[in-house]
Formats: C-alpha cells, structure tokens, sequence
C-alpha cells in the first residue's frame, strides 16, 4: 500500500499573508505618527526643555560651589533672552491675563537677579528658589 499524495497545506500561505499584513500596517501606523509629529509645533516645548535645563544649571552651580557673578549671570542672560519669547511660544495663552502676569513675574525676578548678579551661593539659591517658584506657579496654572 502506498500513501496516498497529500496535497500542501495552505496553513502557511496564511500564516504569511498574516505576517505581511502585520508588518505592512505597523510601517503604515508608524509612517502615520511620524506625519502628525511633523506637523506639530516644536517651539514650546523646545523653549521649555532649554529653559529647564538653564535654570538646572543655575542649580548645579550651585551644587557645585561654583556661585561667581561670571559663573551665573550667562545662565541668568540666556534665561531672560528665552522669557522674551513665552508669548510667541504659547500663543493661544498671550491674551490671557494670568499668563501675561506669569510671564512678567518671571521677567521681573531675572531683570532683578540681573541688576543685582548673585555673588555667593547663598544669594544664588535665594535667586533659583524665586526662579523655581515662578516656573511653577505658571505650570500649575497652565499644564
């Protein structure tokens, strides 16, 4: 007796029409998500990721005992460029008067760090801990 011929089975011809689709509509899903980040506006966050890691350093020096007027007042310059542009960054908060008053608090306290440069790490921390607390105050508010 001999076994009669069976004919292949289909089982893997799905298995990878499955596969193909899998992977075809992952490349397609990801393609997608990288469209709609492209047409973000990159511009807040960048303004906040560098004025973070600005005011960071601010306390890293700090830290590290490093508190001379030439080591805090590039930080405080860029800090108070940067603010000049909180406006443009948000501009569906530019109206707002909570966020106007946000923003001046915050100019206020580096235009007085500025005039009066802190010189030792004690007027340094009084003049992160006012920085800190105006980035917050506004992130509460409005994140």
């Amino acid at each position: 007796m001999t076994d009669p011929v069976r004919p292949p089975s289909k089982a893997s011809r799905y298995l990878f029409v499955l596969i193909a689709g899998l992977l075809i509509g992952a490349v397609t899903t990801v393609m997608g998500m990288r469209a709609l980040q492209a047409r973000q506006d990159h511009f807040p966050s960048s303004l906040m990721t560098v004025m973070s890691k600005q005011a960071q350093l601010l306390s890293d020096s700090q830290k590290q005992n490093r508190c001379t007027i030439n080591d805090t007042t590039p930080r405080l310059q860029t800090l108070r460029a940067l603010s000049n542009d909180l406006e443009t960054a948000f501009p569906s908060l530019r109206d707002d008067q909570r966020f106007q008053l946000h923003a001046s608090r915050f100019r206020a306290t580096l235009n007085d760090a500025l005039a009066k440069p802190p010189a030792d790490c004690a007027t340094l921390a009084v003049v992160a801990q006012k920085i800190g607390n105006d980035c917050k105050a506004c992130h509460q508010d409005f994140k």
